[in-house]
C-alpha cells in the first residue's frame, strides 16, 4: 500500500457545507469524497489536454452543454 501523507485544508463555510452535503448524499467520508474528486479532475484534465471536449446531456431534453474548466 502507498504511504499516505496528511494535509490541512482550509475551506469556507459554504465549501464545507457543500462537502458535507455531498458526503451525506454519496455516503462517503470527506477523505473518500475528496479522493474521488481528485481522480475525476485528473481524468477531465487529461481528456482536455488530449484535445477532447467534455459535454453533459439532459436525458429528458437531449440538451447538451460543454464543460469548461479553467
Amino acid at each position: 500500500m502507498n504511504a499516505k501523507k496528511t494535509m490541512t485544508l482550509n475551506l469556507t463555510e459554504k465549501e464545507m457545507a457543500a462537502l458535507e452535503r455531498l458526503c451525506r448524499k454519496k455516503d462517503l467520508n470527506k477523505t473518500a469524497l475528496l479522493r474521488q474528486a481528485l481522480r475525476l479532475y485528473e481524468l477531465i484534465d487529461a481528456r482536455l489536454e488530449a484535445g477532447e471536449a467534455i459535454f453533459s446531456e439532459n436525458r429528458r431534453t437531449s440538451k447538451k452543454a460543454e464543460l469548461m474548466v479553467l
